[in-house]
């Protein structure tokens, strides 16, 4: 139960209270602790030392981490004292991605065999001159991919469901499937609709 609290998300917001990632419940206490972030109460935008956040005994239903001596209500939000730039809003091109983007689903006959029959297919092969981006890689079941081999789908005589495009999403809360209600006093409700870096 520990180790699970401790990799909740917490949401990091810049000095000028921006959201600008997320971040683990126990990174974000080694950035308070270090005196390089405070705690945020999204009840009353109050921020909180660790010190001070110490004395705030958690409730019997409020997530807490315990140590040794003492019981700590979980930082659920942090600011940063030293960090205002906004980021970037691009989302890596990463094979997570591409799954996420893809929704576990082969492009091709539409199948959700799982994470380990499917592949990363370039719509255009590299043979052919493809390059590995967004725009041209694409997930397929290992069966499709076979089927497809070096050619485009045409070639194939394979359609694909949709074409592959960069996704849209902000890129600070892409792994996150956990959603905290407090970071609704943060981010616009239009925010919950995409994907943040972790």
């Amino acid at each position: 139960m520990v180790a699970s609290t401790l990799e909740r998300p917490t949401l990091i917001l810049n000095r000028n209270w921006q959201p600008v990632g997320v971040t683990t419940v126990a990174r974000a206490v080694v950035k308070i602790w270090n005196e390089s972030a405070l705690i945020v109460d999204p009840a009353d935008y109050q921020t909180y030392s660790w010190s001070d956040w110490a004395k705030l005994y958690p409730n019997d239903d409020e997530l807490s981490i315990q140590s040794s001596h003492s019981r700590f209500r979980v930082p659920e939000v942090i600011t940063l004292l030293k960090y205002d730039r906004v980021p970037r809003n691009v989302v890596t091109f990463s094979r997570r991605n591409v799954f996420k983007r893809d929704r576990f689903t082969c492009q091709y006959c539409g199948c959700q065999p799982g994470s380990e029959e499917l592949t990363i297919d370039h719509v255009l092969p590299r043979s052919q001159g493809g390059e590995t981006s967004w725009e041209n890689c694409v997930l397929a079941c290992v069966e499709c991919n076979s089927k497809k081999a070096a050619r485009t789908p045409s070639q194939a005589r394979m359609k694909l469901q949709k074409e592959p495009i960069r996704p849209k999403w902000k890129p600070f809360y892409a792994m996150q499937s956990i959603r905290i209600d407090s970071w609704f006093r943060f981010i616009s409700e239009s925010y919950w609709n995409v994907e943040l870096e972790t």
